[in-house]
């Protein structure tokens, strides 16, 4: 590999998915021999599963009991996750550093009160006059200071507040493309010069009455008992399953992490991002991007496919990798945490991360649909295509 001063490089990975906290218990799912099924609530919102939250003492990255209070659960869950990405870094410490780091958040549309919500669609339900009955709403039912709770930016704020990170701070929102574009706009800025380190992620609460009404508004939502991603058949369910994740990385120029000794997990080569129609242009759009990031994949190649699950959608992108890359084992990575909306993206990526620092022979998540790996992964294409828009690509090398 030619090794440029402005590559840009992963030295730090904050992770949380349904399997624990930290890159511990991902790098064994990268690296096991097979897979048994993963954590899944199928109980409490019946009838739709989903991967829920592990269990987490938040002092560990927000030792204050004040932060934590005045944060819900997504606000957390972001913080600790750009915790763990700055402690893997090495960087927590450095107040020089975190000083002067850029940060750019993936969100959603912040917390609500789902009592509220409840009232609202209760009454609707009664009355014709439903512009009136939200007007009254409120005026009488949102406080102010719940719409402050509200804010998508608030995230990027406690992270500022609690790691103390006070370079420039972007906040995107558009579900899985906030994702992408989140990490594409990093990438571009250290490429460009514009920065020389960024702190870049995002988080999903799953376990939210509110956000599965949302997705199953287009019956996208999967039901019954779990099943690995590409199993997944029309007669349960749109094929979506939703999965708390948490997901930052460090990204660093390579002259400014080598300069500090850092450890580099994986040169990030390329990314590209799109909105395009959902039309008949679909597959072409996604195999012009493939194309672009990675026109001759070598034969260490993974796919980490971060496909919604919705049935058609993750069949027409399954079958546009299978004909592009042909012959590099596809690994539906949502099977195993779950959809994460804004956190898809940089979840995939620090998935990749992982596995190509280890040499991980990336076992099938979906042994029935999924083909067997040939080789230790030292390269990997992740993948994400929003389930109703938005697709983006990244190719990521083992750094040698």
């Amino acid at each position: 590999m030619d090794k440029k001063p402005n590559d840009v490089v992963i030295t730090g990975v904050g992770i949380v998915t349904c399997h624990g906290t930290g890159k511990a218990p991902h790098v064994a799912l990268l690296t096991a021999s097979s897979l048994s099924r993963p954590p899944v609530e199928t109980e409490k919102f019946q009838p739709y599963p989903l991967h829920p939250l592990p269990e987490i003492d938040w002092s560990a990255q927000i030792p204050k009991r004040g932060d934590q209070r005045q944060m819900e659960n997504w606000q957390r869950l972001g913080v600790y996750a750009a915790g763990l990405a700055l402690d893997d870094a090495g960087l927590k410490d450095n107040a020089e550093a975190v000083g002067s780091m850029d940060m750019i958040v993936a969100a959603g549309g912040g917390e609500r009160d789902i009592n509220v919500d409840s009232l609202i669609v209760d009454e609707a339900l009664k009355r014709n006059d439903r512009e009136t009955l939200l007007n009254e709403k409120l005026r009488t039912e949102l406080r102010p200071t719940l719409f402050l709770a509200q804010l998508s930016n608030l995230m990027a704020g406690n992270i500022s507040i609690v790691h103390k990170v006070t370079g420039s701070s972007r906040t995107f929102m558009g579900e899985e493309a906030a994702g992408i574009s989140a990490v594409a706009t990093a990438f571009a800025r250290i490429k460009a010069g514009q920065s020389t380190h960024t702190l870049v992620g995002g988080a999903f609460v799953a376990e939210r009455s509110d956000i599965i009404l949302l997705v199953e508004g287009i019956r996208a939502h999967a039901t019954g008992d779990w099943k690995p991603l590409w199993s997944r058949s029309s007669g349960e369910g749109g094929g979506m399953m939703l999965g708390t994740v948490g997901a930052f990385l460090m990204l660093e120029s390579r002259e400014h992490a080598e300069a500090r000794g850092a450890h580099i997990y994986a040169v990030l080569d390329d990314i590209i991002g799109d909105r395009g129609p959902r039309d008949g242009r679909f597959e072409e759009r996604l195999a012009e991007i493939g194309r672009s990031v990675a026109p001759q994949p070598p034969a260490d190649t993974v796919i980490f496919s971060g496909a919604s699950g919705l049935h058609d959608l993750s069949a027409r992108e399954k079958s546009v990798l299978e004909t592009v890359f042909a012959g590099v084992p596809v690994r539906a990575y949502g099977g195993q945490t779950g959809h994460a909306l804004e956190a898809q993206f940089p979840l995939g990526l620090a998935l990749a991360a992982l596995a190509v620092d280890a040499g991980a022979t990336v076992p099938a998540f979906d042994a029935d649909h999924e083909t067997p790996a040939k080789a230790p992964a030292r390269h990997a294409i992740v993948t994400t295509v929003g389930y109703t828009r938005g697709e983006g690509m990244a190719f990521v090398s083992a750094n040698t």
